[in-house]
Formats: structure tokens, sequence, C-alpha cells
């Protein structure tokens, strides 16, 4: 199953870092999510885009996860070529990941 069928996400960046939240539609999901998605899960997902670590922080009080991809986007805004150099469409990215969801 896709992501984006329990989650909707937002995506943010600051130099060369994008910051990416997960937040399940159903705050009784928020377990299971932070069970199955992983910063190493993250990282495979976005290889060719991150090539620095991921960090995943837990948000309990909002029912989300954070995740903080650094050396993601290029060199940062005014370094890189990419034609999405603030990294925004990152969360819809995020979203496609495919994921085990058995209940």
């Amino acid at each position: 199953m896709k992501l984006r069928e329990i989650a909707h996400s937002r995506g943010g960046d600051k130099g060369d870092i994008s910051n990416l939240s997960l937040i399940p539609y159903n705050e009784a999901d928020y377990e299971k999510l932070k069970e199955t998605v992983t910063a190493e899960m993250v990282k495979e997902h976005f290889s060719e885009l991150c090539h620095g670590e991921v960090t995943r922080y837990e948000v309990p009080g909002i029912c989300a996860l954070n995740f903080v991809l650094d050396k993601a986007l290029g060199g940062g805004v005014l370094k890189s070529l990419a034609q999405d150099k603030h990294g925004k469409t990152y969360s819809a990215a995020l979203l496609e990941m495919d994921v085990d969801w058995r209940e």
C-alpha cells in the first residue's frame, strides 16, 4: 500500500536539509506508523536525492513523525540546479513510498 493512503505530509527546507512531517489521518494509526516507517526506509526511498543522514523524530503530542534529510537538496537553494530547489515536493514523494500495512 502507498503511504498516502494512511497519512499526509508537509515538507520544508533550510539550506541543504529537507524536513518532512508524516501524520496519519487516523490518530489510532500512529503507533503502527512508528513501527512501520523507519529512518532507514526513508533513506532508501530517497537514496538518489539524499546523500546524508536521515534522522527520525517522534512527535507524540500531535501523533506525527518528523524526518530530517541532510544533504538532500543538491547543496541548497542557491547552489542546486534542480527544478525544485526547495524540496517542497519531497513530502509528495514520501507519500509514494510502499509500506507493509497488514492489520
